[in-house]
């Protein structure tokens, strides 16, 4: 695994974001990283209905918001004093928190963001986005998000990763990197496939509803294929088990997860943009919306833990 150099952290000061928190500082001290601390301040200045058009001093209203924002910052470096590692504190304006801290991230040649996701369903995240789910589609190095959980796990505690598998050269990217922090934390890698293969209404009369039942031999295929996969894909040899399910691919990797005592997901992102994300979705976005553990997502292209 490479040295990283730079880690960015955003924060809107808030519990979720505090969660992160811990896993980025341990990070950054490991690495003897920068830790960008980066604070999106958000006035909604092209909505002509915000009540901040309605306020008489809207540049006094920003600048306490960025001195409140300043004092944060200073006092949560103060409590992590006993790890001294080099902080550099940011503050971006913008319209909405995602752009922001994109172009941060972009600007400065961070080569890993670690933040915090509140993981909302339903009604809430259809209104309200996920900034998480914006800056795993589009940045250009690798996102470790970190769900809001009630008791979280210590953040030094990788005993197993869990690594989705759909045999496109995407899932060999993540694969790559998931053999490298095996070895680094001396954990096991867990392959999953899903297949989300639907069985064609024909063959309700025969009664079969499986794909495992029309074709009895395809989970043996699979993970042969998957074992295949892990002696062709670089890296250093770990320990790994194969696992086959059938069903919806985000929800059924989050269920493993929970049932299997996962440590850490490893995914790749198609980083699909416009109608095609509209349509189709992302199964990392999903996963690193719910997922009961911190989520690792790649791109095949841009920036990875391993070159």
């Amino acid at each position: 695994m490479k040295q990283l150099k730079k880690i960015l952290f955003p924060t809107d000061f808030s519990r979720c974001a505090n969660q992160a928190l811990s896993r980025a500082w341990d990070l950054a001290t490991f690495h003897e990283a920068e830790l960008h601390m980066l604070h999106a301040l958000v006035l909604h200045e092209g909505d002509p209905y915000s009540p901040i058009h309605h306020v008489a001093d809207v540049d006094g209203m920003a600048a306490q918001l960025r001195q409140n924002a300043w004092d944060q910052m200073d006092a949560i470096i103060k409590s992590y004093n006993p790890k001294k590692i080099k902080v550099v504190k940011a503050q971006e304006r913008g319209i909405s928190p995602a752009p922001a801290i994109l172009n941060y991230g972009s600007d400065n040649d961070i080569d890993l963001v670690v933040m915090g996701t509140h993981g909302r369903r339903g009604l809430g995240h259809l209104f309200l986005g996920s900034v998480a789910e914006e800056v795993v589609r589009h940045a250009g190095c690798p996102v470790l998000t970190i769900r809001e959980q009630k008791d979280p796990k210590p953040a030094e505690k990788v005993s197993h990763i869990l690594v989705p598998i759909d045999f496109s050269k995407y899932a060999t990217v993540a694969l790559a990197n998931a053999k490298e922090l095996a070895a680094f934390y001396d954990a096991k890698l867990q392959l999953l496939h899903v297949i989300e293969e639907t069985v064609h209404p024909a063959f309700y009369a025969t009664g079969r509803l499986s794909i495992f039942e029309l074709l009895p031999d395809i989970r043996d295929k699979s993970q042969q294929a998957m074992a295949d996969l892990m002696q062709t894909t670089e890296g250093p040899s770990v320990p790994f088990d194969t696992a086959v399910v059938e069903g919806r691919a985000s929800h059924d990797i989050v269920e493993f997860a929970a049932q299997s005592g996962s440590d850490l997901i490893v995914i790749s992102t198609h980083g699909l943009t416009g109608l095609e994300h509209l349509l189709l979705g992302s199964v990392a976005e999903k996963v690193a919306r719910m997922a009961p553990c911190p989520v690792l997502t790649l791109k095949a292209f841009g920036k990875d833990l391993i070159n």
